[in-house]
Parts: structure tokens; sequence; C-alpha cells
């Protein structure tokens, strides 16, 4: 049998490295953030997406959460991760990674690339899609995992949501400093 796949469609800064490498610990092949700085993101991320979902098991950052939906259509087989933490702790999380620095990708998501200047904007997009991703997957039990790494959430909802043992290792909490490199087709 084929392990589903398992798209992890939380913002950036709610963890999604934390799930990336406990998903990697689990022995799955991840795929990060993708082509965060191209400009016309929005026009590509699902022709990345189709190319990058027959390369890998899992998923993590951007533009994964943003296509949510189209990926539920082509794997109705699949498991979804929404990570989530405070909106005021997430809000100053991202004002203080990413500044006043632009980004193509955040312009997709947020109407305008950068935080800083812009908190009003980001907080109502963060909200909106927790509640959006909440409601797209109410009537569908066992396709949708919330998990808030903040209040300590790990082995204990992952292993049993994803069928899978609960491995030796502790379950890893990230806190990047600073941007990692991008992943490019």
């Amino acid at each position: 049998m084929k392990t589903p796949k398992v798209f992890g469609i939380g913002f950036h800064k709610t963890g999604t490295t934390s799930l990336g490498q406990a998903l990697g610990l689990l022995g799955y092949r991840v795929c990060g953030d993708v082509a965060t700085a191209d400009p016309l993101i929005g026009e590509r991320a699902l022709g990345f997406a189709r190319q990058l979902t027959e390369r890998f098991d899992a998923f993590q950052d951007n533009p994964w959460p943003i296509i949510y939906r189209e990926l539920d259509g082509w794997y109705p087989d699949a498991k979804f991760v929404l990570t989530v933490r405070d909106t005021e702790s997430w809000l100053a999380s991202v004002v203080k990674f990413f500044g006043e620095r632009d980004s193509p990708m955040r312009a997709w998501i947020y109407g305008v690339g950068v935080p800083r200047g812009n908190e009003a904007v980001y907080r109502a997009r963060y909200e909106r899609h927790t509640r959006e991703v909440q409601d797209y997957f109410r009537d569908r039990p066992g396709r949708l995992l919330i998990m808030d790494f903040g209040t300590g959430d790990g082995w204990e909802k992952l292993c049993p949501f994803l069928a899978t043992a609960v491995p030796a290792a502790p379950f890893p909490r990230v806190k990047p400093t600073k941007p990692r490199r991008k992943m490019w087709l």
C-alpha cells in the first residue's frame, strides 16, 4: 500500500520547519518552500506543485497552504496538517523574521510582500486562512490535523494521524533565526 501524501498547510512561522523535520524522521521525502522569489509565483504555483508532488511524499511551508483545495482534488487520500499558533505571537514572529524584506510569495499570499507596517493585513489573512481550512475539512474527519507546537503538540498527535509508530527521537522543535536557502525547480 502506498503512503498517502502529507501536506503541511499552516502559514510560515507556525512550525513548518519542525513539521518538515518530523515528517523526515518518519521516513517521508519532504519538500519545503518553493520559488518564494519568483515574481510569477501566483501563476506558476500549480505547475510547480504538479511537478513536485510526483517527486516527494510530504510538503511544508509555501506555496502548499495557498493551494490546499487543488491538492485535495489531486490527492483524495492525502492528509493535511494545519500548523497554528497564537495570532499575535505569529504576527510578531513574522514581522521580526521578515521585517521590511519584500517577497513575491508574501505579496501573493497577503496582497503586500512586506509585513512591517502591514500587520493588520497579515493578521486578517492568517486568521482567514485558519478559518477557511477548518471549514473546508469540517465534514471530513481523518483528513485534517491541527497542531500547535507552542502548546506542546508533537508525536502523540502526529503519529496516530499518520498511522505510524512514534520514533525514538524527540520531536523536533526548530526556530529558524534567518531565512533558509529557497528551493527552485
